[in-house]
């Protein structure tokens, strides 16, 4: 298996079409919108604020009180026994990068269903700038789209001059962030990295294998993603190994980490305030030997994913698993330093982000967002912690000082879960309504979009 100038990652998205336009959003601009009687996680805090009633108005939310006054045409949504909290972000997500729109709704319904009020797109196009237009103007429902562009890998720049004039046209297009790839040298790398800075536009998404996390972190990554580069750094003669010998993020090599070297690691993420975004999800199912490729047949998301898709990924854990470099025991222990390293960001305030890489092998769009929930509880975080990851910490990322947060006066983007989900992380996956761009999406409207877009 060979990764260097590879394909990049989230191009395996085979979707079929349906016309996300007809589904029947409640909009709070047109009238108010009230939870009534609900358990209230504002997340500011860590505490449950019992029995409010939240008042929403033109996407923004006007009061909080055991008895506000509001419209009498008002929509009043029963949250008694309720908890409501703010939507989450999915942060390493994927669009389709292809022309047509069609696909890219079916995959935003599928965020927005699972209380993904915000994404980042990680393999971007040219019609995804189209797509956040849309979004912002209401034309279009769903979470709202942070965009990177098309990537930057061996393939698609040569040269540092190819690099360096391929960010200043992402940037004169309008995208968000820049998105890296692996096969990048200490020739191109430097060149991205500094034009970026140079025209002010943030990159992230891997650390080519020829870079390092050290120079990563010396360039100022915006966010490295899937611990790109971080067990590399902690294994004794790692510029003896290639890249093929080390393999993806490391796992061949995991097990000979020196975990002494962590603090170093840490303290230098923190001092450049690079952000982390895990993806751990991806791992423990990708790569770890205790997750059975064809059991996911059987998984009850894999019914949202087109047949095609679901054997590409059942194929690409068994090659995997053939690969001769794999080795059962060697990569338990990967999952395990991997799970460490997530654990030491959260320790020592490295900031982390909430993100799985979907959709990619296993990960289904929305549904695995909550599974990468319970695996950072399983690495350490409380559920506290690790509900800030998508939603507090997303907002302080992108410096939005209205959001990731339940109070008057922030964007209402909102989830309504049946169980509490401070004590409980599964919960988040016990949604009774979604708050989102102003509109009310009920549980009912959320079954029967997904029932249209089940394949199998």
């Amino acid at each position: 298996m060979k990764y260097r100038h590879a394909l990049p990652i989230g191009l395996l998205i085979i979707l079929s079409v349906w016309n996300l336009n007809a589904q029947q959003w409640i909009d709070s601009r047109e009238r108010e919108i009230v939870i009534r009687s609900v358990n209230v996680i504002p997340m500011d805090a860590e505490l449950v604020i019992p029995n409010q009633t939240v008042v929403i108005s033109k996407g923004k939310i006007t009061a909080i009180d055991a008895k506000p006054k509001y419209s009498k045409n008002a929509l009043v949504i029963d949250g008694k026994g309720k908890y409501l909290m703010p939507g989450l972000a999915e942060m390493h997500a994927h669009v389709p990068p292809i022309d047509d729109l069609e696909p890219m709704k079916e995959v935003l319904f599928l965020f927005a269903a699972n209380g993904i009020t915000t994404i980042r797109g990680m393999l971007g196009h040219p019609k995804h700038l189209e797509l956040r237009s849309m979004i912002q103007q209401g034309t279009v429902n769903g979470p709202h789209f942070y965009t990177t562009g098309p990537s930057f890998n061996g393939i698609s720049v040569r040269t540092a001059e190819a690099g360096a004039e391929m960010v200043r046209r992402q940037k004169e297009m309008g995208y968000d962030f820049l998105k890296l790839h692996p096969g990048l040298n200490l020739e191109t790398f430097p060149a991205i990295a500094s034009t970026a800075h140079e025209v002010g536009i943030p990159f992230a998404g891997h650390v080519s294998y020829a870079v390092g996390v050290w120079r990563a972190i010396d360039a100022g990554y915006s966010s490295i993603d899937h611990l790109d580069g971080f067990v590399e750094a902690l294994v004794p003669g790692i510029d003896n190994v290639t890249e093929q010998e080390a393999g993806l993020f490391g796992m061949f090599v995991g097990h000979r980490a020196d975990v002494s070297r962590i603090p170093s690691l840490m303290k230098a993420l923190k001092e450049k305030n690079i952000w982390v975004v895990p993806t751990q999800s991806l791992a423990e199912k990708w790569f770890s030997p205790t997750y059975n490729a064809e059991s996911f047949r059987n998984d009850p998301n894999s019914k949202y994913m087109a047949p095609q898709t679901v054997e590409q990924w059942i194929t690409t854990k068994k090659n995997l698993l053939a690969n001769p470099l794999y080795n059962s025991a060697n990569i338990e222990s990967l999952i395990r330093l991997r799970r460490q390293l997530i654990l030491e960001c959260q320790k020592n305030g490295v900031g982390l982000l909430l993100g799985c890489d979907a959709p990619q092998v296993f990960n289904v769009p929305g549904f695995s967002t909550h599974q990468e929930l319970v695996y950072l509880v399983e690495s350490g975080l409380t559920p506290y912690q690790a509900l800030r990851t998508g939603t507090v910490n997303v907002a302080r990322y992108l410096k939005l000082d209205d959001s990731g947060v339940i109070r008057t006066g922030a964007v209402a983007d909102l989830v309504l879960v049946n169980g509490n989900p401070l004590t409980d992380i599964t919960q988040t996956q016990n949604i009774s309504g979604v708050m989102l761009n102003g509109k009310w999406l009920s549980k009912a409207e959320i079954d029967s979009g997904l029932r249209k877009l089940e394949k199998q």
